[in-house]
């Protein structure tokens, strides 16, 4: 990846490190405040997600600094973590208007 003209190297580099360490903080914080839930199979089926979505985000996080990987790998792993968190959202959402309803 090019590096745009007066953007110091290891800026992009240490961005998504950044990233990633506040990814942890708001996993790990998910998994052992809220805890991963079975009681019913919305919040069963959203903890599942948050799990596999955790797992393609750092997937896709490690697979940037490889060389030579394929060049369908990013693409795949970028849309899973996309689709993944959609369902995240989905469940949510779902709870959410079911108990609050849509308000005008």
């Amino acid at each position: 990846m090019a590096v745009p003209p007066g953007v110091p190297d290891g800026t992009f580099r240490n961005a998504r490190r950044i990233a990633f360490v506040v990814t942890v903080i708001g996993a790990v914080h998910c998994l052992y405040a809220l805890g991963f839930e079975t009681f019913n199979a919305r919040v069963l089926a959203d903890s599942i997600f948050g799990c596999l979505f955790f797992g393609t985000f750092t997937a896709k996080m490690l697979a940037l600094t490889r060389r030579g990987m394929p060049g369908w790998v990013l693409p795949v792993l970028g849309g899973l973590a996309f689709a993944l968190l959609i369902a995240i959202w989905f469940t949510s959402a779902c709870w959410f208007f079911s108990i609050f309803g849509f308000r005008r």
